[in-house]
C-alpha cells in the first residue's frame, strides 16, 4: 500500500467516481470531493478502507480553499491531484445564454484553476514532487456540434495544463491532460439527447462508449511512477473516434 495521498474532484459519479476507485485500488488514500455529497459518499462505500469524502464547488473558490485546508489538516499535503469535476448540456451555441456560458466555464475551466492554485502550494513546498492530471475533453482538441463552449472550456484546459507542466517541471512535478471521447456517464446521458447520442456511437471506430474505468486506467497510468518522465502531455481516450485530430 501506498502512503500517496491523492485528490479528485467530480469523484461522486462517472469518470471521477471511477478514478477514485483505481486510485485507491493501487493503494493511494483517495479524497473523493464532490458537490454531491451523496454521490461522494457512494464512492467511499466502494473501498472504505482507502477513500474518504468531501464536499466542494470547483466554480467557488472559497469552497475549494475550505477542501484544501481540510485536506492539510485531516491527512497531510497530497502527490496526486485529479481534476474530474465537469458539467455540460448539449444545444446549439445560437441558443446558449450568458448565464450557461458562465457556468460552463466556471466550472470546466476555471474549478480547475482554482483546484491547482489551492493545492499546488504545499505540493511545491512539501519537495516531493508529484502528479496533476488533468481531464478534458477530445471536445477542446478538435471540436464538437452541440459543445462548443464546453470545447473552448476544455480547449482551455489543454492550454492551461501545458504552461502549469512547463511551471511545475522545477519542482518534477508532473502534469497530464486525459482527454475522454463520449463515455457511458450520467453526465453524457442527462446533456445529450438520444439522436445525438446513437449519431455518436456510429462515428466511433469501436462502435460504442467509453467505459468510466477505461478512461480512469489512463489516469492513473499519469499518477504512478511509471509516467514519472512524462509532463505537459495529452491522450486521448475514446475509441479511434479522434485518431485524426
Amino acid at each position: 500500500m501506498s502512503d500517496r495521498i491523492a485528490v479528485v474532484t467530480g469523484a461522486g459519479s462517472g469518470i471521477g467516481r471511477a478514478v477514485a476507485i483505481a486510485l485507491a485500488g493501487a493503494g493511494d488514500r483517495v479524497v473523493a470531493a464532490d458537490l454531491s455529497d451523496e454521490g461522494a459518499a457512494g464512492t467511499v462505500e466502494q473501498n472504505p478502507d482507502r477513500i474518504v469524502a468531501e464536499s466542494v464547488d470547483v466554480a467557488d473558490p472559497d469552497s475549494v480553499a475550505n477542501l484544501a485546508a481540510a485536506v492539510a489538516d485531516k491527512l497531510g499535503t497530497p502527490s496526486v491531484l485529479v481534476n474530474c469535476a465537469g458539467w455540460d448540456k448539449t444545444g446549439p451555441f445560437l441558443d446558449a445564454t450568458p448565464e450557461f456560458a458562465d457556468k460552463v466555464v466556471a466550472i470546466n475551466y476555471l474549478g480547475q484553476v482554482h483546484v491547482c492554485r489551492a493545492f499546488l502550494p504545499a505540493m511545491v513546498e512539501a519537495g516531493n514532487g508529484g502528479r496533476i492530471v488533468n481531464v478534458a475533453s477530445d471536445a477542446g482538441r478538435v471540436g464538437s456540434s452541440g459543445e462548443t463552449i464546453y470545447a473552448g472550456a476544455k480547449g482551455g484546459v489543454i492550454a492551461f495544463s501545458k504552461s502549469l507542466a512547463r511551471e511545475m517541471a522545477r519542482h518534477q512535478i508532473g502534469v497530464n491532460v486525459v482527454c475522454p471521447g463520449p463515455t457511458d456517464t450520467p453526465l453524457f446521458h442527462d446533456g445529450v439527447d438520444e439522436k445525438l447520442a446513437q449519431s455518436l456511437i456510429r462515428a466511433i471506430p469501436f462502435r460504442r462508449l467509453a467505459q468510466p474505468a477505461e478512461i480512469a486506467a489512463a489516469v492513473r497510468f499519469f499518477a504512478s511512477d511509471d509516467a514519472s518522465y512524462i509532463t505537459g502531455q495529452v491522450l486521448s481516450v475514446s475509441g479511434g473516434l479522434t485518431m485524426a485530430g
